[in-house]
């Protein structure tokens, strides 16, 4: 299975704010995700975003937002976004069939939402470095888990590159030029 950018769709599960400070690992899962969204927004792959009770756990952080031109916010009540009718009747109308998933925390809404994803028929893509919960082993083991069920561990680069597909087109040169020159952590503070 190899992503392509026509058929994807990149899901960002409950980057709250009230959330992201007691994420082990947090800051950097979102900064990868804030990364892939800005290319995701470059490369016109649709970005959705989900909130878990932000009266609760605050809104999606600002410096996320902040990285996407275009985004659709949902926000749920369920732990996996599948369960809510609203979104899974859009989600089904975008006609997208790959997609790509990440978020907070990986254990509870990003499985539950990967777990719905996949009973449904779409082919998941988890976004290891860009997936966390408060205790590592967890989001290790909810990455396991996906994977047994048929998801696919991808990162950040590896979906970039695949989306991309080809080095001789104005489309990577531009993105190139913005994202892809050598990194090593994403420099955008999240809490």
């Amino acid at each position: 299975m190899q992503l392509h950018r026509d058929k994807s769709l990149l899901l960002m599960v409950d980057f709250q704010a009230g959330l992201l400070p007691v994420i082990e690992g947090g800051q950097e899962a979102a900064g990868e995700a804030a990364w892939l969204g800005e290319m995701a927004c470059l490369l016109e792959v649709p970005v959705w975003l989900t909130e878990q009770s932000p009266e609760k756990l605050g809104g999606t952080s600002a410096p996320l937002i902040a990285c996407l031109n275009d985004y659709q916010l949902w926000q749920k009540q369920h732990f996996g976004a599948m369960a809510e009718a609203k979104f899974r009747e859009a989600l089904n109308a975008t006609g997208k069939t790959q997609i790509v998933l990440c978020g907070t925390e990986a254990h509870i809404c990003v499985l539950q939402t990967g777990l719905g994803l996949l009973e449904a028929g779409y082919e998941l893509y988890w976004l290891c470095d860009a997936s966390a919960s408060r205790r590592p082993q967890e989001a290790t083991l909810a990455r396991e888990r996906a994977c047994a069920s048929g998801a696919v561990a991808v990162t950040a680069d590896m979906v970039a590159y695949e989306w991309l597909h080809r080095c001789d087109t104005a489309l990577f040169k531009e993105a190139h030029q913005r994202f892809l020159k050598p990194r090593s952590a994403r420099p955008v503070r999240f809490f």
